[in-house]
């Protein structure tokens, strides 16, 4: 991904900041939060039928989104697994409410890495990290996680600014601990923004002021920043076309360098594009709860996740009470059911939020006096700077598509390695020790379950490999007649990109 120039967001009128103190009423305060989970559902639910089906295209203005009655419960009762992004979320929130606002990140660490659920990329490469004994931030950091730039935390943050009112600063230090499990650089500056902008949605009722007000909180040199800095510059360009500036996202901001999964591919699972989705949707929504969700499933790529974003962000702007009522009827079917693989349901999430919210007020210098709640506003200020995947390019893959019997050695030329593929077993716990060799010398000895839960998203990586040309052999050494370890490919790496010129 290429360096450019950063545009600071700093051409806004300076009509409105933040205050040094914000009142409301314990009911106020409630209504917002519970805003936030409620369009959160709904933002899922909205766009889970187009959920990576739509990617490096937009989804047309022809194809129909439905909404029919019954929608909500209609995917609890048949694919909970939707709603993935909400218990992630609930997993952290309920360690609050068990330990306290102190609990150790070991804490969190442990209750979504033993927890019954399914997960993917950055966090299923984080939960087999933390089983094999390497706890955060090395659970998250780019050399042990090669999904370390997806948009995992971006997706789980909201609970960080829902129990921080005003108080972004104090959303990024949530989300420095607990973010830092699966993510790191632009992956985890997904979740820090979207926290901040969940906190700030409290005390704002102006969208633009909420997005580049929190944008404070992400460091100007990154990646991240810039791309979410030129989305606002861009909508000022072209304030009635949204469209306008997702074209120019694809064209300066759309290649994929981590995921083994999406590089050389349509497939784009990183923080940042996905964050400008749901950027384009909170701008071009101007604050209507259907524009601001539509617009955000439109952009396609993980199309359920960017929506419940953008309708959570703006549900706690606008406040429970104040979502159309033609999204609500259903929800309202469910808000009593807990959601699949924990035991909260909505209703018992907006009183968990709204007690830690309370919590966390009063410990950051705010007052609770009988029904009135006085909030000690924080100016943004930025985290510290993180690049994952720093100086390196993809530059080839190399299709294997073998047992590892028949793999033998593998030549390539670069300064990085993943190796994709997987284990299978007639016996689900059955876990390979598989050996390693980059030139010779023996570089791990891993564990690689059969089983989907515990799984190892890749088999083997290997970054910051001097550049040259470079072999890797494997050595399985439980074999068992009942088991087999496919690689699929390898995805390789440079200092530099690969320039095609072709005559």
């Amino acid at each position: 991904m290429a360096f450019v120039a950063c545009h600071p967001v700093s051409d806004r009128s300076p009509a409105e900041k933040i205050p040094a103190e914000y009142s409301l009423t314990k009911e106020q305060l409630l209504d917002k939060i519970k805003g936030g989970w409620a369009g959160q559902t709904i933002g899922c639910t909205y766009g889970g039928p187009t959920e990576f089906r739509y990617n490096g295209t937009m989804i047309q203005d022809y194809v129909p989104i439905d909404w029919p009655e019954g929608y909500i419960k209609y995917w609890f009762d048949t694919f909970p697994g939707l709603y993935d992004d909400v218990y992630m979320d609930l997993t952290f929130v309920e360690v609050f409410d068990r330990l306290g606002l102190d609990a150790p990140v070991d804490s969190f660490a442990m209750a979504f890495a033993t927890a019954g659920y399914t997960l993917w990329h950055a966090n299923q490469a984080a939960r087999y990290n933390i089983l094999q004994g390497i706890m955060p931030p090395e659970s998250g950091h780019w050399l042990n996680n090669p999904h370390t730039d997806d948009i995992d935390y971006q997706i789980e943050a909201d609970y960080a600014g829902l129990m921080s009112p005003g108080m972004p600063n104090t959303a990024s230090e949530i989300s420095d601990k607990i973010g830092h499990i699966m993510n790191y650089g632009d992956g985890w500056y997904g979740g820090v923004y979207v926290g901040a902008m969940y906190a700030l949605a409290f005390i704002s009722d102006d969208v633009q002021f909420i997005v580049e007000e929190a944008l404070k909180t992400i460091p100007r040199e990154s990646t991240y920043y810039q791309c979410m800095a030129d989305v606002i510059r861009w909508h000022k360009q072209y304030p009635g076309d949204w469209k306008q500036t997702w074209f120019e996202c694809e064209k300066k901001w759309s290649e994929e360098v981590g995921c083994p999964d999406g590089v050389f591919l349509p497939l784009n699972i990183d923080a940042v594009i996905n964050s400008a989705y749901i950027l384009i949707g909170l701008l071009y929504g101007e604050g209507d709860f259907y524009k601001t969700m539509d617009i955000a499933t439109r952009c396609g790529q993980d199309s359920d996740c960017n929506p419940a974003s953008a309708a959570g962000i703006l549900g706690t702007m606008l406040g429970y009470s104040h979502i159309p009522d033609y999204w609500m009827k259903n929800l309202y079917e469910v808000e009593d059911i807990p959601f699949d693989y924990t035991h909260i349901s909505l209703n018992r999430a907006y009183q968990m939020s709204f007690n830690q919210a309370l919590q966390v007020i009063e410990r950051n210098g705010g007052k609770i006096d009988g029904d009135q709640v006085v909030i000690r506003c924080q100016e943004p200020v930025a985290v510290r700077y993180e690049k994952a995947f720093d100086g390196l390019y993809p530059v080839g893959k190399i299709e294997l598509l073998k047992q590892i019997g028949e793999i033998g050695e593998v030549t390539f030329e670069g300064t990085g390695v993943v190796f994709k593929g997987y284990v299978r077993s007639h016996d689900d716990a059955y876990v390979a020790k598989v050996e390693m060799y980059l030139d010779g010398e023996r570089i791990e000895t891993a564990n690689l379950p059969a089983s989907y839960t515990t799984r190892r998203p890749e088999l083997f990586w290997k970054y910051q490999l001097p550049k040259g040309k470079h072999r890797a052999t494997f050595k399985w050494l439980n074999p068992d007649p009942g088991a087999s370890v496919h690689f699929g490919e390898a995805v390789v790496y440079s200092d530099a990109p690969r320039l095609n010129h072709h005559q």
